[in-house]
């Protein structure tokens, strides 16, 4: 479902959107404002990272 105040950063077309715009499977978000969405990229890579340490950590304490 589309927030229609959120703000999305289109992957298709690597720009900002606000509420509806390009379909969902080509979109990050809703984020918060603008700023964020246009963070989208980096915001996703340190989440990535995070998890990839948390399932490190994980796989460690099973050892």
């Amino acid at each position: 479902m589309v927030d229609p105040q959120g703000w999305y950063y289109c992957l298709k077309h690597r720009d900002v959107e606000r509420g509806a715009g390009c379909r969902t499977l080509d979109r990050l978000g809703p984020y918060r404002d603008a700023a964020s969405a246009a963070n989208a990229l980096e915001i996703a890579r340190r989440r990535t990272e995070e998890a990839d340490e948390a399932d490190r950590a994980w796989n460690e304490d099973e050892d």
